[in-house]
């Protein structure tokens, strides 16, 4: 039975993790004290839903939830601390706060230590997310107890829409760029200008190219600037999209 634990105080728990070439403890008071702090736990670095959904969008709304209170956002996975710094190199999440939780230490006492053994992954903790202030859990999401690994209920916006219902998103950005690509250059620099955070998905790296431009964009030239879902276009229209 996966435990609620609103109302109560985070387990007292020292993690040894890996901090360049030392090796460092840290407790949960350090990462709890005095803090408002969001909590986000998966099974696994590198897993597909971890990678491509959950921590992206935390990485993502990490400002809109500074603005609402949040001083920090923790993702916890039970890997070794090796894995969680790969991990987090990977991703480029860096506002968040990876969390090696090796020995299943923090999981157990959470009551969130799960069987999976027949992934081969042995030992993990069930997806949740929680809110902490000054390590009392406020407010916890649990994902449901059923077969496989759901994901409903512990994402970065139901947390948000807790926290502030009424807050407002951040845009989503998207540019399709090329190395070396001047234009591309400018588009980036009229959005970092901006304070406008973006993805940029580059042709040559993962197997796109021109095909994947053509096919996803239906232009043939590089930058494509999307904002929202919809088409701006290049460096010019983006200045454009701005000016108005």
């Amino acid at each position: 039975m996966l435990a609620n634990r609103e109302g109560q105080r985070v387990p007292d728990v020292t993690f040894n993790l890996r901090d360049g070439d030392q090796w460092i403890q840290v407790t949960t008071d350090d990462l709890f004290a005095n803090k408002t702090v969001i909590l986000f736990a998966l099974p696994g670095a590198f897993t597909p839903t971890c990678s491509s959904t959950h921590l992206p969008r935390y990485n993502e709304l990490a400002p809109v939830f500074k603005d609402n209170g949040v001083d920090d956002i923790i993702c916890l996975s039970v890997n070794d601390t090796f894995v969680m710094n790969a991990w987090k190199e990977d991703q480029k999440a860096d506002n968040i706060h990876f969390l090696a939780d090796g020995n299943g230490d923090f999981s157990e006492g959470m009551g969130m230590l799960v069987e999976k053994k027949d992934l081969g992954f042995g030992k993990r903790t069930w997806r949740y997310s929680m809110l902490v202030k000054n390590g009392i859990i406020e407010k916890m999401f649990i994902e449901p107890d059923v077969p496989g690994d759901p994901f409903q209920v512990s994402d970065a916006d139901t947390m948000l829409n807790h926290i502030n219902a009424e807050a407002k998103l951040p845009q989503r950005v998207t540019v399709f760029s090329k190395p070396g690509c001047p234009h591309c250059a400018r588009a980036h620099k009229l959005l970092t200008d901006r304070g406008i955070s973006f993805e940029s998905i580059t042709l040559g790296v993962n197997g796109l190219s021109y095909s994947s431009l053509q096919a996803v964009t239906g232009m043939g030239t590089t930058p494509q600037v999307y904002i929202d879902g919809n088409r701006v276009g290049g460096a010019d229209d983006l200045e454009a999209y701005f000016s108005a």
